[in-house]
């Protein structure tokens, strides 16, 4: 599944509301993390704090009865990607660091670290890091044959 230009807006202006509930000020007070939860059927996207508050809903019309396996993992990449584009905005929440943003199922099961916030901590995406260690025992084996 290739996400639609409509899906990522959708999940850029659910961000966008997610990051009202937080603004900016000059002391974080507030203590939690994101928790993001997807409904395969219905397409829709929550977004919760901690305490299982509701922060935001949406319908991505795209993920509507979207019936295949690795649908947490095709998502998880597209999540990443609008949270990324919006890195200025999320870290300027007023929350405590470092918080995270959560992939979650149905059964409020953690599925993935989308996002961290933390002046020391950066998650890179897997797809980048695919083949890495191939490329390093590559690298080691030809370097101690020489």
């Amino acid at each position: 599944m290739k996400a639609t230009e409509q899906t990522f807006q959708q999940i850029e202006r659910s961000i966008r509301k997610i990051s009202e509930k937080f603004p900016t000020s000059d002391e974080a007070t507030q203590m939690t993390d994101i928790h993001i939860r997807v409904t395969q059927e219905s397409g829709e996207l929550m977004a919760f704090d901690d305490d299982d508050n509701e922060l935001n809903r949406c319908v991505v019309e795209q993920w509507i009865d979207n019936k295949d396996d690795d649908f947490y993992e095709e998502i998880t990449s597209v999540l990443r990607k609008c949270l990324e584009k919006q890195k200025e905005l999320i870290e300027q929440m007023s929350i405590l660091k470092p918080y995270s943003f959560v992939l979650e199922d149905d059964d409020k099961e953690s599925i993935a670290e989308l996002y961290v916030v933390d002046d020391n901590i950066v998650i890179i995406d897997p797809n980048l890091m695919e083949g890495l260690d191939k490329d390093l025992d590559d690298f080691l084996d030809k370097l101690l044959a020489d």
